[in-house]
């Protein structure tokens, strides 16, 4: 009679490990599927982050040059403007230079203002441009995120349906 019950038990224990490793092997496969799944969609958001960053970079440069260009084309018409003037009180006549100087400077002036209007403007362009730019990026890593979040969770509810 012990023997019976040796084996019947050993029976059992062996049956009970043989149902339990085929149970853990379904349950894997489907957990296998659903990170690799995961893994699929979180490189494909990762990617389109990485390829918008990019973007935001070259946008950026782009926007740094030409500010940098509308400087300096500014700042050449304002050199300009005082060379006219410095030459316009040079040819003046000596009784008429008193006028020329003071004509001269209030032409300086403007071409000051001008100047300064144009690069300031230049200055708010670009820095709207990286406002605009870091927004996007923030934007695509706010994404990337969800898309994380989403994996893991399709990966939870494939863990939890095995």
């Amino acid at each position: 009679m012990n023997k019976l019950i040796a084996t019947l038990i050993a029976g059992l224990l062996a049956t009970g490990a043989h149902a339990q490793t085929t149970a853990t092997t379904t349950v894997d496969t489907g957990v296998v599927k659903a990170e690799a799944k995961a893994e699929k969609n979180i490189a494909k958001a990762e990617a389109k982050e990485v390829k918008a960053a990019a973007k935001a970079n070259e946008k950026v440069s782009k926007a740094v040059a030409d500010a940098n260009e509308t400087k300096a084309k500014a700042h050449s018409k304002l050199v300009e403007s005082h060379a006219d003037a410095a030459e316009k009180v040079a040819k003046s006549d000596p009784e008429d230079r008193a006028k020329a100087v003071a004509k001269g400077e209030e032409k300086l002036a403007d071409a000051n203002l001008k100047a300064e209007k144009k690069m300031i403007k230049a200055d708010e362009k670009l820095l709207k441009t990286q406002v605009d730019v870091a927004a996007d990026q923030a934007r695509a890593a706010a994404k990337t995120e969800q898309v994380r979040a989403e994996a893991t969770a399709e990966v939870h509810k494939a863990a939890a349906k095995h």
